[in-house]
C-alpha cells in the first residue's frame, strides 16, 4: 500500500547492519525487520542518514532497500532516496517501489541556501522520481543546514501533489508545527502527514503540537511506539513519565558522531542484530561508553522492564 497523508504512529528509522568486515548483513536485516514488525511500528525507513547511506554503492542500496521491503509483511517501507544526482535517485526510487515500498524520502543537498533555490529543488527531485511515487520531505537542518521556514514547506507541498509526509526534525521546532497545523486549519495547506525526528528527543511535546506520530531510530522502538498511543489516547502524565524515564538514553544515544554506535551497541545486546559494527568511516563504542551505557540501561529499567536486558544476547549465525 502506497504512503499517503494519512500516515500515522511509529516508523522506525533502521540502521544497516554489517558483519564486522563491512559487509552487508543481510541475516541481520531479517531479523530487525521482524523485531519492528513484532512491537508494533507501523512502518520502516531505510537507508536514512543513521542508516550509513551514503557508505553504500548505489547496487547495495538497491539491495538493501529490497531485502527490507520484501521481509516486511504488515508494514509499509519507506526508502531514503537522496543522492547528489537525480538519475540515482530516480533508479532507486523505481527499484524500491517495483519492490513494493510505500515511498521515499528524500533530504536536501546542504548546498541550498535560498527559499527558491530550495523550493526548485524539490520540484525537480519530484518530476525525477516520477509523479506516482509518494514522498516524504526531510527537515533536518542541524545536520544538513538548509532551513526550511512554514511557508517553504506549505509551498513545496503545494506544488507537489506527491509530497505525502513530512518528515520533521528542526530544533527548536515546535512552533513550526503548530504553524503547519495553522496553515491546514485556515485552509491554505492540504493534509500533511507529520511525523517527527530526532531521535525522539522532543517526541512528547511534538504529539501536544498535533504530530501525527514519530519517525525515528531509538534502541527501544517501543517507547516511541507508547508515547504516541499515550498522547493520542490523552493520557499526558503516562506519556510523559515513560518518556522521562528513558530521556537519559536517549539524548545519549543523541550525540553526534557517537549515537549510532549507542543504538547499535543495544540493538546487538538485545540479540537483533548480530555486529555493532559501522561501515568504514565509522565510530566504534569504546569500553567507557559501553559502562555509562549499561548504567543508563539499568536506570531505564527500574521503569520499564524492557531495559533490562542482562547478558549480551547473541544474534550471530
Amino acid at each position: 500500500m502506497k504512503l499517503t497523508a494519512d500516515a500515522k504512529g511509529t516508523f522506525a528509522i533502521a540502521p544497516t547492519p554489517f558483519h564486522d568486515d563491512g559487509r552487508i548483513d543481510e541475516r541481520s536485516i531479517d531479523r530487525l525487520t521482524d523485531f519492528y514488525e513484532e512491537v508494533g511500528c507501523d512502518g520502516v525507513t531505510v537507508l536514512g542518514i543513521l542508516g550509513e547511506a551514503p557508505k553504500l554503492d548505489a547496487a547495495e542500496a538497491e539491495q538493501v532497500a529490497v531485502r527490507f521491503v520484501k521481509r516486511a509483511k504488515k508494514m509499509q517501507v519507506i526508502v531514503g532516496v537522496s543522492a547528489p544526482g537525480f538519475a540515482t535517485m530516480r533508479s532507486l526510487a523505481k527499484a524500491s517501489m517495483d519492490a513494493g515500498a510505500a515511498g521515499v524520502m528524500i533530504a536536501p543537498p546542504p548546498s541550498l541556501r535560498t527559499d527558491d533555490q530550495i523550493v526548485g529543488y524539490f520540484k525537480q527531485a519530484a518530476e525525477a522520481i516520477g509523479p506516482d511515487v509518494p514522498w516524504v520531505l526531510q527537515d533536518y537542518p542541524l545536520t544538513l543546514s538548509v532551513v526550511f521556514t512554514p511557508a517553504v514547506i506549505r509551498k513545496i507541498v503545494t506544488d507537489n501533489a506527491n509530497c505525502v509526509m513530512l518528515k520533521h526534525e528542526d530544533w527548536p521546532g515546535l512552533e513550526k508545527i503548530s504553524t503547519l497545523r495553522n496553515f491546514q486549519k485556515d485552509g491554505s495547506l492540504r493534509p500533511l502527514s507529520i511525523l517527527c525526528g530526532n531521535g525522539g528527543l522532543f517526541l512528547d511535546f511534538e504529539m501536544e503540537r498535533g504530530a501525527d506520530g514519530a519517525m525515528t531510530g531509538y534502541a527501544f522502538p517501543e517507547l516511541l511506539i507508547d508515547v504516541v498511543r499515550l498522547s493520542k489516547e490523552g493520557k499526558r502524565d503516562a506519556a510523559h513519565d515513560l518518556f522521562d524515564a528513558h530521556l537519559p538514553l536517549i539524548r545519549y544515544e543523541q550525540q553526534p558522531g557517537a549515537g549510532l554506535a549507542v543504538r547499535k551497541y543495544v540493538l546487538q545486546k538485545r540479540g537483533i542484530i548480530a555486529s555493532s559494527a559501522q561501515r568504514k568511516p565509522g565510530a566504534t563504542i569504546t569500553p567507557a561508553a559501553k559502562a555509562e551505557v549499561e548504567y543508563l540501561l539499568s536506570r531505564v529499567a527500574r521503569v520499564d522492564k524492557r531495559a533490562n536486558l542482562g547478558p549480551q544476547s547473541s544474534a550471530a549465525g
